[in-house]
């Protein structure tokens, strides 16, 4: 599996910048890009992936997975879940990734679908969800109350909704 740091040289190369200039469009300094692409900088915020993707001309999905990154899946209210449908791909939790709870199994990249309500997402963010049926700490988890999906803040395990996943990461869209 090729590492973060490794894909942004890769893109840096594509999109035929340098690391200064790079850098001044992320708005770092260029030892930062050199220890993002060597590896010694490990995790990286979701501001500066967003500000990375948008300067290395690529998908926020593209950056974190590469070109074979599965397909971006919608979330939607009603209907199969993401995981369910035909074209899903589950992906192991890469290392580089500063998740919001501890996630061994596999998990879906998604985004709300147009004219979805998933505050605090928006379509165009990218979510990253853990399936599940259980609480495992407080955060945000994706529930089902009155037949309808939300993102929902849970403390505690409730009886009032159905819990469907678990929000791992979510990037903003620009």
């Amino acid at each position: 599996m090729e590492s973060l740091g490794s894909r942004i040289k890769q893109l840096r190369l594509r999109a035929k910048l340098n690391k200064a200039a790079l850098a001044r469009k992320v708005g770092v300094s260029d030892v930062t890009i050199s220890y993002w692409e060597s590896g010694a900088i490990k995790q990286i915020g979701h501001e500066r992936l967003v500000a990375l993707a948008e300067s290395l001309d690529c998908s926020l999905a593209t950056l974190l997975e590469g070109d074979s990154a599965p397909l971006l899946l919608t979330l939607s209210h009603e209907g199969p879940l993401p995981w369910e449908q035909v074209q899903s791909t589950a992906m192991t939790v890469p290392d580089h990734l500063p998740l919001k709870a501890n996630w061994k199994a596999p998990c879906i990249m998604v985004t709300p679908a147009p004219d979805s309500d998933f505050a605090p997402a928006k379509p165009g963010d990218l979510l990253l969800l853990g399936p599940t049926h259980v609480f495992h700490k407080s955060g945000l988890y994706l529930v089902e109350q009155h037949d309808k999906r939300h993102l929902k803040q849970l403390s505690k395990a409730t009886s009032d909704v159905t819990i469907q996943a678990v929000l791992l990461a979510h990037w903003r869209s620009a």
